[in-house]
């Protein structure tokens, strides 16, 4: 199958990496003076260091001329990058089916990604790729399961039979809403945990924290459509667990600094990388609230976000909420 990956940050690359050994695979670098030094060094030194680039991986700054013969898009772009990606592909006149690979809500416009292509591509066939993967493991070749999700039952299985193979164990869903709130929510919780074993708090409080946080998941999804299966799969609590506890997890890194008193605005610049939580905190606090979903942790990370509050003085409050059901 010929695959165009867009965007060549860690997680596009890595999945152009992974795919190129059994399908052709071009990944596309918006910028053209990255896709030349891709083409030169055979390696993303930015974004995915040490892995090399398979010499049959394509890589080009021409998006219409990656699209031309492509049978599948992968988005491998930010959730804040994702609707211009889009609008790209409609100007190019593609009409190839298209997964993401982002995990959160446009800023502002608090929009899951299955919406916001449906405003910019409404007649295409799509689907989100979701689960617990870190971009550097995937590239490596070490075992790793996803959920790939789409309202179209026959794509979803075909796509997830292409794309399933090697070290790469791909499971078809339905459930596109579910499998996108589990993906964006689990970042907020990360940053929770993060702030978290930051402070010491102990092993006790890490596993009480990342299961309410996944009690807000599943509130938010249900409420929004999703099914509640999901949120107790890979998109769910195995991504939530990847993200909690794993140092590669940018979100908790994020988490760790906020602890250490540094500022977000250090944290952010000194990371180089998007942490899709700290921008889907907010939108995710400003749609429970409109709803009337009551998320305890997702609003104390909001409120070290914003500061002045520090971490310490947000998580005293949390440990002092009153006692309640455990299903409440």
């Amino acid at each position: 199958m010929n695959i165009a990956v867009l965007g060549a940050g860690a997680w596009g690359t890595a999945m152009a990496v992974h795919l190129s050994a059994r399908h052709r695979v071009t990944l596309w670098a918006r910028d053209a003076g990255q896709a030349a030094a891709l083409r030169l060094d055979r390696v993303n030194r930015r974004y995915l260091p040490g892995i090399p680039l398979p010499a049959h991986l394509a890589v080009s700054a021409d998006l219409p001329e990656t699209l031309r013969d492509a049978a599948l898009i992968l988005a491998g772009v930010t959730t804040a990058g994702l609707r211009e990606t889009l609008r790209r592909i409609h100007s190019a006149g593609c009409p190839v089916p298209v997964l993401w690979l982002c995990k959160g809500f446009e800023r502002e416009r608090a929009l899951l990604p299955h919406q916001v292509c449906a405003a910019e591509l409404p007649d295409a066939t799509c689907g989100v790729l979701s689960g617990p993967s870190f971009a550097d493991e995937v590239a490596r070749g070490q075992p790793t399961a996803l959920t790939l999700a789409s309202t179209d039952a026959t794509f979803a299985g075909n796509s997830a039979r292409e794309l399933h193979g090697g070290s790469l164990r791909v499971y078809s869903s339905t459930d596109v809403i579910g499998v996108e709130v589990a993906g964006a929510v689990k970042n907020v919780m990360a940053i929770a945990t993060g702030i978290c074993d930051g402070l010491k708090l102990g092993l006790n409080a890490r596993a009480a924290l990342m299961t309410r946080g996944l009690a807000e998941i599943t509130r938010l999804g249900v409420a929004l459509g999703g099914r509640a299966e999901t949120f107790m799969g890979l998109a769910g609590v195995g991504d939530l667990i990847l993200t909690c506890t794993g140092d590669l997890s940018r979100n908790r890194k994020v988490g760790l600094a906020l602890a250490a008193g540094t500022p977000l605005a250090q944290i952010l610049d000194q990371l180089g990388h998007v942490a899709e939580g700290v921008h889907s905190a907010r939108e995710v606090a400003r749609i429970a609230g409109e709803r009337g979903i009551e998320m305890p942790i997702t609003d104390a990370v909001c409120r070290v976000l914003d500061a002045p509050q520090s971490a310490a003085v947000v998580a005293r409050a949390l440990l002092e909420r009153d006692a309640r059901a455990e299903n409440g």
